[in-house]
């Protein structure tokens, strides 16, 4: 596995991973099997963790996690573990939230992990009309002060909120953003200042949901309600792409690719990402660890120029997604923006 140092001078794994598959709208989880399968990778070198304060459950499970870990690999392995959640204020409670409120749900989340500061906290804010976000990171920032906070960084946050936050004095050290060969809404103007403020990127969706994976390989458009609502998100995204032949002929290129070496299209995909410019980490969403082995095989796969040409040709006949990060999804009467949903933190 390899890794990278992010923030203040933490070393992360390369693959991180992912914490919603973990919070029940994927299937029931058993806390007893969850555990074994992040201690499972966690050995194999994936030692950096995903997950939010509102993933119903989650925190939770790693903080049981963590207690594990110790007991049977020691001080000295549980050292190595890094835990990245977020803080997600309701929709609802952003024109009345406050400071002691922000505190409260920074200390539930250091309760609920069985930490006394928080690796790194990611911010997201639903909703840009109301303009309290950049209060609210300084808050965070203040925080971090005072111990309570290692590294802060954003959640689907666009460009000029990025360029405000750093010029308010919030140390933004990372972004987790959606960026896949589907999606390159971060190339357009988000890659460049990131590089110049040093800020790396935290990748989720690389595999879109598992549309990039043989199962979806010369299959005809599903024309029926699809199994979750991770399916339908990232269906949407194929639809802005260029449509269901245009993904198909990327999943085509990506299968011969994976053919060459040995590997598989999830995999092919996942590593495009991690090699592009200012990407610290892919993070993987896992309900098991059924897929351990080619989650540590994306570091390994060295791809050839011809690879990376094949992809960008690939790609470049499909459409560039609008807006930038997050825009589409920030709609919340467009289709993106209609199946999120806002209210998870009370209920957490």
């Amino acid at each position: 596995m390899d890794y990278r140092e992010l923030g203040t001078g933490q070393k992360i794994s390369r693959v991180v991973r992912g914490g919603w598959q973990l919070a029940g709208g994927h299937g029931a989880v058993s806390p007893e099997e969850a555990i074994e399968d992040m201690t499972a990778f966690a050995d194999a070198g994936i030692t950096t963790f995903d997950c939010a304060d509102i993933y119903t459950g989650v925190e939770e499970l790693i903080g049981a996690f963590r207690a594990a870990y110790a007991d049977r690999r020691g001080s000295e392995a549980l050292s190595r573990i890094r835990v990245h959640t977020k803080f997600v204020p309701d929709l609802s409670q952003l024109k009345t939230i406050t400071r002691p409120m922000v505190e409260a749900a920074i200390d539930r989340s250091l309760r609920r992990l069985g930490v006394e500061r928080l690796d790194l906290i990611q911010f997201h804010w639903w909703d840009y009309a109301k303009p309290r976000w950049l209060d609210v990171a300084g808050w965070l920032a203040d925080l971090r002060k005072a111990g309570k906070i290692a590294n802060i960084g954003g959640t689907n946050f666009d460009t000029p909120r990025v360029i405000a936050m750093m010029e308010a004095g919030v140390p933004l050290v990372s972004m987790q953003l959606q960026y896949s060969l589907l999606d390159a809404r971060p190339e357009k103007t988000m890659a460049a200042v990131a590089r110049e403020r040093g800020i790396s990127f935290l990748c989720y969706g690389t595999v879109a949901g598992g549309f990039l994976g043989e199962r979806w390989l010369g299959r005809p458009e599903p024309q029926e309600a699809l199994e979750n609502r991770s399916l339908t998100k990232y269906k949407l995204i194929i639809d802005e792409f260029g449509g269901w032949e245009t993904f198909q002929a990327l999943l085509a290129v990506l299968h011969r690719i994976a053919m060459r070496h040995g590997s598989d299209i999830a995999t092919v995909a996942s590593r495009a990402i991690l090699d592009r410019k200012g990407v610290a980490a892919v993070i993987v969403g896992a309900r098991n660890g059924a897929h351990l082995a080619s989650n540590c095989a994306i570091p390994d796969l060295e791809m050839t120029d011809a690879d990376r040409a094949e992809i960008a040709a690939a790609t470049g006949a499909a459409a560039l997604l609008p807006g930038d990060v997050y825009t589409l999804e920030r709609d919340r009467t467009s289709r993106h923006g209609s199946i999120m949903k806002y209210e998870l933190n009370a209920g957490t």
